[in-house]
């Protein structure tokens, strides 16, 4: 009988069917904390797939693997298959990858992700440092920043949207970085990781000298945070936290950046929302990872809360959703904020309530949903000010 077992890397195959898979077959007694599912049909591959994924054979085009990817199944005994869309599992911080022991990548065919269709080989490697086909990341650290520009604009006017531009390319490099930080530090230290962290660091140097004093300063003093991130989940239970207050810094920088200064009544309940927002969404997304966590030795909230993670993270979801409405209530914002604000609520809600903390898959569907989370608070901000 084979046995198959869908880790959560496969849903973010499901996720992003478009993106790269890549396929490992381990032998049975290979431990997971995977869902196994038991089949008979173990001779043809595709008769693997249509077993697991029942209604792959009447839509192949959400497969991204071709006949020849899989065909070296055939050559090995029944056993567990395991699809993933990286090289790498992610680690406790749900902001990076790791490499998985060379062991771990016996047998292993992949189809090219759109890094290595597209970009040239020379510089392939540091993309994949830098996530560039995991865009979550981005998403997560770029939103707080568009947030605050949008709320410093002009009543009735829109965004600067070359101030926007920049700050998604700095989301962009400063993620790229904090990634390289912790491969450094998790893994024998390589010189290609070395030049791609000075590479993104110069580039974010020279995004952040575009904008005035005040929040070239303000910048630079994350950089702290950016490096020390990585070191939080040996060290306490709430490296969660420590996130927050990294990722959520573009909060500050943002309006001081349209404005020239920061006014504390509005910026800080707005950046103390996205610190409350990471602990709910980071700590839904370390229980995919708690029991490897406990082998390892690694620190987080999901492993500081247990059975109380639910209870917990709706504490800081009702504090995210209040101080997000404190922000717009002393920056005069217009109604339309408040609609989209109980939207938000809403899917704020369904993640916290719904999610299965046991299920990896369902952990990681959670967390990947808060990109329309910060999309929908820029909304309300967008229309909040146009029509203030």
């Amino acid at each position: 009988m084979a046995s198959f077992r869908l880790t959560r890397s496969a849903s973010r195959a499901l996720l992003s069917p478009s993106l790269s898979s890549s396929l490992s077959i381990f032998s049975s007694s290979s431990q997971s904390s995977s869902t196994a599912i038991t089949s008979p049909h173990f001779g043809n591959p595709f008769t693997r797939l249509s077993h697991l994924f029942p209604d792959y054979a009447n839509s192949p085009r959400h497969f991204k693997v071709s006949k020849e990817n899989l065909s070296f199944l055939s050559n090995f005994r029944p056993g567990i298959v395991w699809i993933s869309t990286s090289s790498g599992v992610a680690d406790s911080s749900g902001k990076g990858d790791q490499p998985r022991s060379s062991s771990d990548n016996k047998n292993v065919a992949v189809v090219p992700s759109w890094i290595e269709v597209y970009l040239p080989p020379g510089i392939q490697p540091y993309a994949k440092l830098a996530r560039l086909d995991k865009p979550i990341g981005t998403w997560l650290l770029a939103w707080p920043c568009m947030w605050s520009i949008t709320l410093a604009s002009t009543p009735g006017h829109l965004p600067d949207f070359k101030m926007m531009a920049l700050f998604g390319c700095g989301a962009l490099l400063l993620r790229g970085a904090g990634c390289t930080v912790n491969d450094l530090l998790d893994r024998d230290i390589d010189t290609k990781e070395h030049f791609a962290r000075r590479w993104n660091l110069l580039l974010g140097l020279g995004i952040l000298l575009q904008l005035n004093n005040y929040s070239r300063v303000l910048g630079a003093s994350s950089l702290l945070l950016v490096f020390s991130y990585p070191l939080m989940k040996r060290i306490t239970f709430w490296p969660q936290a420590y996130l927050g207050l990294t990722f959520n810094w573009g909060a500050l920088l943002g309006w001081s950046a349209i404005r020239g200064s920061l006014d504390p009544a509005i910026v800080l309940p707005l950046y103390f929302s996205g610190v409350f927002w990471t602990l709910v969404y980071d700590t839904i997304y370390a229980h995919q990872d708690k029991e490897d966590d406990i082998k390892v030795g690694v620190k987080s909230t999901a492993l500081r809360f247990g059975d109380s993670t639910k209870e917990w993270t709706t504490g800081f979801g009702i504090a995210c959703i209040g101080s997000l409405a404190l922000s717009g209530y002393n920056a005069d914002i217009g109604w339309p904020y408040y609609a989209f604000l109980a939207a938000a609520s809403g899917q704020m809600a369904w993640q916290i309530w719904t999610v299965n903390l046991t299920c990896r898959a369902d952990c990681n569907r959670k967390f990947v949903s808060n990109k329309w989370f910060g999309a929908i608070i820029f909304s309300g901000i967008l229309f909040g000010r146009v029509f203030s």
